[in-house]
């Protein structure tokens, strides 16, 4: 059974493979073909690589804006998605009493909870407050909907730090705020890295929360691509640029980080 199972790897692991590089591909090379070369056979190569596709995509995307937009986002609730989780889950880690315990626990459960179920209510309330369409209240609601896999992350890994390192700050007079700044913080790099590419990725990336906030103005990234696709009719090959438009910033970020992701998850769990 075991030789059966160890023949069916590499069989199974190309097969995933290609299931998830196939796909990029076509959006890799596509964008360089016309609208004929696309239709006719999409998994062909070029054969004349033009840059047309990316000039008009360029233009229609309005891209500068829209990437100015789209980092404003993802940078400003990356760092909150830092200093305020990272703070909730010092609180709850060191503070171990059961209203904190409560607290944890509902954080938890919240993530099981699909977005899916809460647009409707969301819209309602939300526009009923005049808090759409803005890039700051998306912020707003990034925060809201982030902080609590944030929080899980760094109160697993607080949790390894041993707490004699915080005591002798104390003896020095420093405060419970210095603390965590000056002695705490600075020992969670891996796991900080790991939220933010997380968080970082997710903003990025995210088409449905903007779609519902940002409907006439400060248009993100996710949301100018889809601009491409119509009801009767689709420009596969300006898709396809604006796509690797939208994706190159954020799959270069992902590159230069990645090794923090793997070592910042394993750290928090093994301690």
């Amino acid at each position: 059974m075991r030789t059966r199972f160890s023949a069916l790897k590499v069989p199974l692991a190309i097969l995933l493979a290609a299931a998830w590089v196939i796909p990029f591909m076509l959006i890799v090379i596509n964008p360089f073909k016309t609208r004929e070369e696309i239709v006719a056979n999409p998994f062909s190569l070029p054969t004349s690589f033009g840059l047309e596709n990316f000039r008009l995509a360029w233009e229609r995307m309005d891209f500068l804006t829209s990437l100015v937009n789209s980092l404003v986002i993802t940078v400003v609730a990356g760092v909150l998605l830092v200093v305020f989780p990272s703070m909730l889950a010092y609180y709850l880690a060191r503070f171990d009493h059961r209203t904190n315990r409560l607290l944890f626990g509902v954080l938890v459960t919240s993530m099981i909870i699909p977005f899916q179920a809460l647009m409707i209510p969301f819209v309602s309330i939300y526009g009923s407050l005049d808090m759409l369409n803005n890039r700051w209240y998306l912020v707003f609601f990034y925060l809201g909907f982030g902080t609590a896999l944030a929080t899980f992350l760094y109160h697993g890994f607080i949790r390894s730090i041993p707490i004699s390192l915080e005591e002798a700050a104390v003896l020095d007079g420093a405060t419970r705020f210095a603390v965590f700044w000056r002695v705490v913080f600075p020992m969670l790099r891996p796991i900080t890295a790991t939220v933010l590419v997380l968080n970082g990725l997710w903003t990025w990336n995210d088409f449905l929360l903007p779609s519902l906030v940002l409907f006439q103005s400060d248009q993100t990234l996710p949301l100018q691509t889809f601009s491409f696709y119509g009801q009767y009719t689709s420009d596969f090959g300006l898709a396809m640029a604006g796509l690797l438009l939208a994706t190159t910033p954020i799959i270069i970020f992902y590159l230069v980080m990645q090794r923090q992701i793997v070592s910042g998850v394993s750290s928090g769990a093994i301690k």
